[in-house]
């Protein structure tokens, strides 16, 4: 089965920068689209940054000009580039993936990112 894993949160000091990855195993899949969403306890889980393979790519207002999201096919990995973190970022932050042609959407697991302020 497709499985989704994400690396490269952790504590950071506010202005800081960290890259998120997410690496995609298993298939087979056809990425639709990719996204990142982030969740903190008590709290909906909210999208930050979508992109449609072929079509758009959209940020929440709260991280626009701030993070960026991308993607690596021949590595199977998506990531996040997030700049100029606030203790408002700190989040769950989990790797979504959409298949249309499998009809299926996968979920990681998630990664901390902790601003101090």
């Amino acid at each position: 089965q497709v499985e989704l894993r994400e690396s490269g949160g952790g504590l950071v000091q506010s202005g800081g920068s960290l890259t998120l990855s997410c690496a995609i195993t298993g298939g087979p899949f056809k990425i639709y689209s990719m996204a990142w969403y982030r969740q903190t306890p008590g709290k909906e889980r909210d999208w930050v940054a979508i992109d449609v393979i072929g079509g758009s790519t959209f940020y929440d207002d709260s991280v626009e000009g701030r993070f960026t999201i991308s993607r690596d096919i021949s590595k199977n990995m998506v990531y996040l580039q997030m700049n100029r973190l606030t203790p408002e970022d700190t989040a769950v932050y989990i790797c979504n993936i959409e298949d249309r042609a499998y009809g299926r959407e996968y979920w990681g697991k998630g990664t901390q990112v902790a601003v101090s302020p």
